[in-house]
């Protein structure tokens, strides 16, 4: 069992910049943010396998938000700017050993930490 953590959520004005962490117990091939708003289900945000490996999910992060991992230390980062409200929601961070096909699929992920809120205004 993988235990996650995550930290660095809050609130921020938009066109602001949060950064989110997130400390695993362990090593995973593939680790990733999902983003969740209500009750609607997790979507994607960014995955990363290996070190260097990433697939940014939506269009709407590209060229904003940067993914990015640490194995020697088993942390995941993600380096969100130029927030935008729509960008608000429960950011959590996930993990697995592998991943077959698409990486951005919610399903795919095993573990899960608790979550990490981020509040954007406008």
């Amino acid at each position: 069992q993988v235990r996650l953590e995550e930290s660095g959520g809050g609130s921020v004005q938009a066109g602001g910049s949060v950064k989110l962490s997130c400390v695993a117990s362990e090593y995973t091939i593939c680790m990733g943010w999902f983003r969740q708003v209500g009750t609607n289900e997790r979507e994607g945000v960014a995955t990363i396998c290996y070190d260097d490996a990433t697939m940014y999910c939506t269009g709407s992060v590209k060229g904003r938000f940067t993914i990015s991992r640490n194995s020697d230390e088993d942390t995941l980062n993600l380096q969100m700017n130029s927030l935008k409200s729509e960008d608000s929601g429960m950011y959590f961070c996930a993990a697995v050993e592998r991943v077959e096909g698409d990486s951005c699929a919610a399903e795919k992920f095993s573990y899960w930490g608790q979550g990490t809120q981020v509040t954007v205004s406008s």
